[in-house]
């Protein structure tokens, strides 16, 4: 039996490697470090199929020092010690340490990850580790400051037609199909930016059919609802169903939210992964329009983490319906965003004079907080003055959205400042 086609076209160098041109192209931070043939260690973060195992494994090929890998899910804190033990033992003084790759290290638990910190620290081995989920809430803080973090995007729709069209003229089985790629939009529209669940769509449609193979949108479609693909907590239905959960939330559809709530709960998921993202959607789709929302959210997190299964579903169903019929607004999300826009086009623009820290003699004398009102001295605990950058006075960021809650923050900032913020 043939390997799969997916692992048939890993690629074994960066000249064949797809995507991440931020991170492996010339002159990027990863292609520095590999070229120059030392590494620190380093997580990869990013969603399936994006490359994260294979980068590591051509990593390991490109500097020829020993890859030892471990799986998060099957090993535990001896299969560890055991990697440590060796790497310590085959490793001469002037060689580069051993690469220890664990793929989906947010899944160790936090002895597992305290059993590294030590061969990371003295570098015993330079790890490298793969993740789907945010490492600030899944790896623990000692083990996360001493590797560098890589955010992996989700492949481009060039990336993923360089990717089919070496899939059809360099493999070697496929090749010798014959393959005209007619028409694409069902296959990248169902891969979703993953690489593997692309070449896993391609190789059933082919294997599907007799000779040559003629791929069309209907062809792909119907293939697939003929081998519906089940939901798989760890790789390619994941993405697709929390996507889908948080989107019937936002748009205030309670019964659909449920729906894709029990899928996840059937399907084995991690409570605290759904639990996280009812947090992030209560802060960015609900946000000021009802800001109770993010209290519930915590609430809920909170809840599943001191009771856990079954019982935990029943807190996770009250905030999504909350969440759902909750009003919406992404005030505060755009907001922030334009912020960091504003930052990031006019540099470190100055404080003001008057709402400067003056810790000392020689501040005050340079006019340090000289002139600063301070608020609570003033009628209603307000006063006009300016906190702005000079440069940045009449910039607005934050736009209040018409709802019940955030009309009465809007109609408050009218009354304060006038026309700064009328629309």
């Amino acid at each position: 039996m043939s390997e799969p086609l997916a692992e048939r076209l890993r690629p074994r160098s960066l000249d064949d490697y797809i995507g991440q041109q931020h991170l492996v192209g010339e002159g990027a931070v990863l292609r520095r470090m590999i070229d120059s043939g030392r590494i620190s260690s380093f997580i990869l973060w990013g969603p399936p199929g994006v490359g994260k195992t294979t980068l590591a494994q051509i990593i390991a090929n490109k500097l020829e020092t020993p890859f030892y890998t471990l799986s998060a899910v099957t090993s535990g804190v001896k299969d560890v010690r055991d990697v440590i033990e060796k790497a310590q033992k085959g490793r001469f003084f002037d060689e580069a340490s051993p690469i220890l790759f664990i793929d989906e290290i947010h899944r160790f638990s936090k002895s597992q990850q305290d059993s590294l910190l030590g061969a990371v620290e003295r570098g015993i081995v330079t790890l490298i580790g793969a993740t789907t989920e945010n490492p600030s809430f899944e790896v623990i803080r000692p083990l996360l400051s001493r590797c560098q973090l890589y955010v992996l995007k989700s492949l481009e729709k060039d990336d993923l037609l360089k990717l089919l069209e070496r899939a059809i003229t360099k493999d070697l089985i496929l090749k010798e199909r014959h393959i005209e790629l007619k028409e694409t939009d069902a296959l990248l529209r169902y891969s979703g930016g993953d690489a593997r669940k692309l070449l896993n769509i391609l190789e059933l449609v082919v294997e599907s059919e007799s000779g040559d193979v003629v791929v069309t949108d209907e062809l792909v479609v119907a293939r697939l609802q003929q081998n519906p693909l089940a939901y798989d907590k760890d790789g390619e239905m994941h993405y697709d169903i929390i996507s889908a959960f948080i989107k019937s939330i936002r748009g205030s559809d309670p019964d659909a939210a449920l729906y894709w709530m029990a899928r996840m709960i059937e399907g084995g998921e991690d409570p605290q992964f759904i639990a996280r993202r009812m947090v992030i959607s209560a802060s960015e789709d609900i946000g000021l329009a009802n800001p109770n929302a993010l209290l519930l959210a915590n609430a809920a997190f909170d809840t599943v983490m001191k009771i856990g299964w079954p019982e935990a579903r029943i807190a996770l169903a009250e905030c999504a319906v909350y969440l759902a019929t909750s009003p919406k607004s992404n005030s505060a999300y755009l907001g922030i965003d334009a912020a960091l826009a504003l930052v990031r086009e006019t540099g470190n623009q100055p404080v003001p004079l008057p709402i400067r820290n003056a810790p000392t003699q020689l501040m005050k004398e340079l006019g340090y907080h000289d002139g600063y009102k301070y608020p609570h001295d003033y009628p209603g605990h307000f006063t006009p003055q300016q906190y702005m950058p000079d440069e940045l006075v009449d910039k607005r960021l934050w736009h209040g959205q018409h709802n019940p809650a955030e009309e009465k923050l809007y109609q408050r900032m009218v009354n304060y400042w006038g026309k700064r913020f009328e629309e």
